[in-house]
Order: structure tokens, then C-alpha cells, then sequence
């Protein structure tokens, strides 16, 4: 059976075409000013492929209310938000239609297929412009009482700043490229952390503050949600040396609590650019019951 899969980001919309646990014809475009303008390219991409499709998947940003079909909370793209989308979308490709949150993609992803597979208790973290996430329990999205599982980033961690503030490379480039000052988006989380490397005080000083936010962070939400696994998202968790930081942080925190029940388990994801598009997909097979 054919998916074909959308995810909406705020500068551009990923599609992809998931068939036999593969993920073809991929593609994007740049995102719509309006939603009528979305409307005519996703209708455009359905159009234009040659093969039969069975059902669309979606991944967006905000808080997906499955049951009154609509995207509530906020995002990058405010016109999505406040109205029957699934309907609509429904009523435009003529087929069934599925959304979730993009971060509970990502998720999925990793726990249908990827590096949580087998496990029924885990916590994923994506760690982006700021830090969103998902929980799952018995191997299911635990979305929460207002659909807000999975927000860490609204976590305060110190002086008054959140998670998402503190916790990620693109934060601390901000604060590099500040402190400099200098426009805060000179300067890439690649860039500090090379600068890091070569031995700028400043930058050492910014890359050990984003592994002790990062780490405290991710040390709250083992002792609060206590997951069999921490599954790390987002371009970030590319960097090479990221899980040996991050370790050797936790066990010194583990080490100051007395902490020596078990060693927290922390892994990055296995799917990069496609893990939104995979988890529509999967999202799609699960909630359509279809093999």
C-alpha cells in the first residue's frame, strides 16, 4: 500500500511516498503564505504521482486534536490552526486523511521502526530552534490531558529561562554571536562548535553551557517519566562526541544524587530528514489498522 506522507515546517513542506517500509519520491516546497495556497501545491504534488494512493499522512507543528479534527495551540504556520483541517484535506484528495504533531512523528518513527523498536516505555527529544518532544507508554503517544505531553521545552531550568532557551545548539549560537556583538544568526551551532575546537575561550565557555542545560534537561525528564530510553532528535544529534558528553555529564549528576539504581539510556535517532515522513506514515498504518 502507497502513503503518501507530508510534513508542514515553517519554512518549507517535506512529501515522500512510504511503500513497503521504504520512503520514495521525495521532494519539498517552500511553505504557502496562505492556506489556500497549500492547498493548490499539496493537490498539485497528489496529482503528479503515478501510482495509486491509499491515504495521506500529515505531520504538522501545534497541538493535533485527533478527536475534534482540528490544530489547536501555535506554530509557524498560524493558518492551519482553528478549523476542521482533517475534513478539508479530506474532502481535497477524496481519501482518508491522518494528522499528528510533528514531534509524535518523529517518535514514532524511532519506536515503530527505528531506535526505540521493541521498547514500550520511551521519551523522545528533538532538539531544534527549541526543544519539543514526545512520550510513549505501553508503546502508545501519551499526549496528556490538554495534548501538551511532550513539551519540555516549557520547562524552566535557570534564572527564569526555559529548556528551549538554554538547551540547544542554536540557542547557543544566539548567545555566542550576542555576546560578540555581533547579529545573532552570524554564526551557525557548526560554526561555535568548531570554534570551540580550535580554542575560542568564548566559545568553550557557550559549548560546555548548551551540555549542562542540554543534560540537566534530559536528567529531569528521566527522574520524572523514568523511560526505559531517551531517543535524541534533531540536527544536533549528528554531532559526533554528542552521547559521550552527554553521558559523562549524567553519571557525574547520577554520582552527586547517589543515584546508582541504573545508568539512564540515552541514544540519538536513526532517522534523520525523513523520521517526520516515516512517522505520518506509520501514524496513517496505525490508526487506519491496516498491514
Amino acid at each position: 500500500m502507497a502513503i503518501l506522507a507530508f510534513d508542514f515546517g515553517g519554512s518549507a513542506v517535506k512529501y515522500g511516498i512510504w511503500n513497503k517500509q521504504t520512503m520514495s519520491c521525495k521532494g519539498k516546497f517552500k511553505t504557502p503564505n496562505t492556506w489556500e495556497e497549500m492547498k493548490e501545491t499539496l493537490l498539485k504534488v497528489f496529482n503528479e504521482i503515478d501510482q495509486e494512493i491509499e491515504g495521506v499522512a500529515l505531520s504538522a507543528p501545534g497541538v493535533v486534536n485527533v478527536q475534534e479534527q482540528m490544530i489547536n495551540g501555535i506554530s509557524a504556520i498560524p493558518y492551519i490552526h482553528g478549523f476542521n483541517i482533517f475534513q478539508e484535506l479530506e474532502d481535497l484528495f477524496k481519501l482518508p486523511v491522518t494528522i499528528e504533531n510533528d514531534a509524535n512523528c518523529a517518535g514514532m518513527a524511532e519506536i515503530y521502526e527505528g531506535a526505540a523498536k521493541g521498547k514500550q516505555e520511551v521519551v523522545f527529544v528533538v532538539i531544534g530552534t527549541g526543544i519539543g518532544g514526545a512520550v510513549f507508554r505501553k508503546g502508545e503517544i501519551a499526549k496528556g490531558a490538554h495534548l501538551y505531553g511532550g513539551e519540555f521545552g516549557l520547562m524552566y531550568l535557570s534564572e527564569g529561562k526555559t529548556f528551549s532557551e538554554l538547551g540547544t545548539a542554536v540557542q547557543m549560537a544566539w548567545r555566542y554571536c550576542e555576546r560578540k556583538g555581533i547579529e545573532k544568526e552570524t554564526f551557525s551551532g557548526e560554526d561555535v562548535f568548531s570554534f570551540a575546537e580550535s580554542g575560542d575561550e568564548l566559545a568553550i565557555e557557550e559549548v560546555n553551557n548548551f551540555y549542562e542545560y542540554l543534560t540537566q534537561g534530559l536528567f529531569s525528564i528521566q527522574f520524572s517519566l523514568d523511560p526505559e530510553m531517551i531517543v535524541l532528535g534533531g540536527g544536533v544529534s549528528a554531532k559526533k562526541g554528542l552521547l559521550d558528553e552527554i553521558n559523562q555529564r549524567m553519571k557525574d549528576k547520577l554520582d552527586e544524587f547517589g543515584l546508582n539504581d541504573f545508568v539512564p539510556q540515552i541514544v540519538t535517532c536513526n532517522y534523520k530528514n525523513d523520521a517526520n515522513l516515516i512517522g505520518a506514515a506509520a501514524n496513517f498504518l496505525a490508526k487506519k489498522n491496516w498491514e
